[in-house]
C-alpha cells in the first residue's frame, strides 16, 4: 500500500509540473533583434488561417499585449510584420497500468512485498481523446521580407466556453512571445 501511495504522489507531482503548451522557437542567429521597435500584423498571412475570425482576433489581441508589454509599439510603418498560422488534429492516448498485489518472491532477501514480483496482476487502460491545437507566430523583417522569428505553440485543446478559450489562447500566446527576442530566458 505505501508504494501505491508513493506511486500516487509521484505521478501527481510530475503531472502537476508539466506545462500545458509545449513550445519550440528558431531564429535567423545572424539577425539583431534589438534593431525591432515597431510592428504591425500582417493581414495576408493571417487571412489564411484557418480559424474563426473571432479566434483570430482574439489570437491578435494576445499578441499585441503581449508586445506591447516588452516595449514595442505598434505602427503604420512597422519595422518587423506579425503573421500566425494554426493546426489542429486529433490525438487518442492510451495508458496501460499494470499493478502487481499478491505477495512472492521478488528482488532481494526472504518473502515479503515487493512491486516487482509474480503475484496476482491487475491491469488498467485509460483512453482519453483530445484534440491538439499547434499555434505560429511568425515575425517577419518588414524591409528584407523575410522571415526572421517563428515560436509554435503545441497543446491540449479542451475547450468548454467562450471563457476558457480566451484563458487558452491568452497561455498559448503568452508561452510563444515570452522566448522573443532571442535569448530571453523563460
Amino acid at each position: 500500500m505505501k508504494y501505491l501511495k508513493l506511486l500516487t504522489l509521484v505521478l501527481v507531482v510530475v503531472f502537476a509540473s508539466c506545462k500545458s503548451v509545449n513550445v519550440v522557437v528558431d531564429y535567423d542567429a545572424n539577425i539583431d533583434f534589438n534593431e525591432y521597435k515597431t510592428f504591425a500584423f500582417y493581414k495576408t498571412g493571417i487571412d489564411k488561417s484557418n480559424i474563426s475570425d473571432l479566434d483570430k482576433k482574439r489570437i491578435l489581441r494576445a499578441i499585441e499585449k503581449a508586445l506591447l508589454a516588452k516595449g514595442f509599439v505598434k505602427s503604420e510603418t512597422p519595422d518587423m510584420l506579425v503573421s500566425i498560422f494554426t493546426k489542429s488534429r486529433e490525438r487518442v492516448n492510451v495508458n496501460q497500468q499494470n499493478f502487481n498485489n499478491g505477495w512472492g518472491w521478488g528482488w532481494g532477501f526472504g518473502w515479503g512485498w515487493n512491486p516487482w514480483m509474480f503475484g496476482g496482476m491487475n491491469t488498467n487502460v485509460n483512453v482519453s481523446q483530445f484534440t491538439e491545437g499547434t499555434l505560429f507566430i511568425d515575425f517577419i523583417d518588414k524591409n528584407k521580407k523575410e522571415l526572421v522569428w517563428q515560436g509554435v505553440g503545441t497543446g491540449a485543446l479542451r475547450i468548454q466556453n467562450r471563457e476558457k478559450k480566451e484563458e487558452t489562447i491568452n497561455e498559448f500566446v503568452a508561452e510563444i512571445i515570452a522566448r522573443f527576442p532571442p535569448g530571453t530566458k523563460k
